[in-house]
């Protein structure tokens, strides 16, 4: 097993997130990069991801992450200098529509916004939107936006192909291997411990956290706030009356209860959830958890109420992930104050698969010291505490 005792940055946690920024790490000069996680690769809560890819937001920062993290998807296996490289994208749209009502002028600013940063963007009638979404009814819409350069794609694929890259660039993955404290010396971090007895001390200059709804055991490690909760949300397979096919979009449904998300799966399925505040988790957990039939019903209703006939539904498949959200749904990215040696990315809240390029790129460059192709003070952690928080126009949800 490849091992590096003395690393000059250390990652926690294997997850999308944390791959893409080894990756950036390496691809961007960083010297010798050590990656440990606690179970496999691309295992944890990325393997639960929706997988849904969208430049539209109602907060403005996280359009430019979003924007660049496209990019990055389109040209992936070029980015990665691997033929073989795939994150799996299907580019098939992103549509999302209004009633009448609070939620048609957030939607037709975030729409002005995108289309301000040169984003492809397009107002749609119900016709229109029709003929992109024919399972789906529109007349109820006030507001339709349409955005062509938008998807899907999987994101335990795209963490893989992000690790493998990230190895031939140097960066030794170890698997299996949880770190269990921080190294602090002098007010900064000088390393991490591990559960590993071989090595249960690992000095470096810089340490990353990417640990996803574990992000809450630095407040342990280092003394610090960390404002963070875990939510389990639940995922539907529904078989309907009519394909879902990979040519249909995506699509966003402002006016349901639960402003549901929908998209293709498996070419005939659609895949569907609640965009809204799920189930609060006491610890971080990724153990699977029940889907009981009253919620199955819920979203079903609120499936049926926009594609006719999808009352007789059946349900084919069901299962569950965990977002690690923040008090405005919202990431964390960059230093903490009054610790050096450590740069934090957490609190994703349903974003980190979309962000995870360019998150992993800026990430990277906070932690050798260099400009960030973004500006991270809107995400810092302080913001919570001045008041500062990135609330998204839509409320309290993944789609901010």
């Amino acid at each position: 097993m490849q091992t590096l005792t003395s690393p000059d940055v250390v990652v926690i946690g294997a997850g999308v997130i944390g791959c893409a920024v080894a990756w950036h790490l390496a691809a961007l000069g960083a010297g010798r990069v050590l990656v440990l996680e606690r179970g496999q690769v691309g295992n944890g809560t990325s393997a639960m991801s929706s997988g849904i890819l969208r430049t539209h937001y109602s907060v403005p920062q996280n359009v430019e992450l979003a924007q660049r993290s496209w990019r990055f998807f389109e040209r992936f296996a070029e980015h990665l200098d691997d033929a073989e490289a795939s994150a799996g994208l299907v580019k098939c749209g992103y549509l999302i529509a209004a009633p009448a009502g609070d939620k048609v002028a957030p939607l037709r600013e975030a729409l002005a916004a995108q289309a301000a940063r040169g984003i492809a963007v397009e107002l749609l009638d119900a016709c229109a939107a029709k003929e992109k979404l024919p399972i789906a009814r529109f007349d109820d819409a006030a507001l339709i936006g349409y955005e062509p350069d938008a998807g899907f794609a999987d994101a335990t694929l795209t963490a893989t192909s992000f690790a493998r890259a990230a190895r031939r660039r140097g960066v030794v993955v170890r698997e299996g291997v949880a770190v269990t404290g921080l190294v602090l010396e002098g007010g900064r971090v000088r390393g991490v411990r591990t559960d590993d007895g071989a090595t249960g001390r690992i000095d470096a200059g810089m340490v990353v956290s990417a640990q996803n709804i574990w992000a809450g055991e630095l407040a342990a490690w280092a003394g610090i706030d960390v404002p963070l909760v875990a939510e389990r949300h639940r995922v539907l397979a529904l078989a309907g009356p009519a394909p879902y096919t990979r040519a249909m979009p995506v699509f966003k449904d402002l006016g349901s209860p639960g402003m549901l998300y929908g998209r293709s799966y498996g070419d005939t399925q659609m895949l569907v959830s609640e965009g809204t505040a799920g189930e609060r988790l006491a610890t971080p957990d990724t153990v699977q958890g029940e889907v009981g039939m009253d919620l199955v019903a819920h979203i079903g209703e609120q499936v049926a109420a926009r594609f006719p006939g999808w009352e007789e539904a059946a349900l084919a498949s069901s299962w569950t992930g965990v977002y690690d959200v923040t008090p405005d749904w919202n990431p964390v990215l960059g230093p903490v104050p009054g610790l050096e040696g450590l740069i934090v990315g957490f609190g994703f809240s349903g974003h980190g698969f979309k962000l995870s390029p360019a998150v992993g790129r800026v990430l990277a460059q906070a932690a050798l010291g260099q400009p960030t192709d973004v500006p991270l003070a809107p995400y810092a952690l302080a913001r919570f505490a001045g008041g500062r928080l990135l609330s998204g126009r839509y409320g309290a949800g993944a789609v901010s």
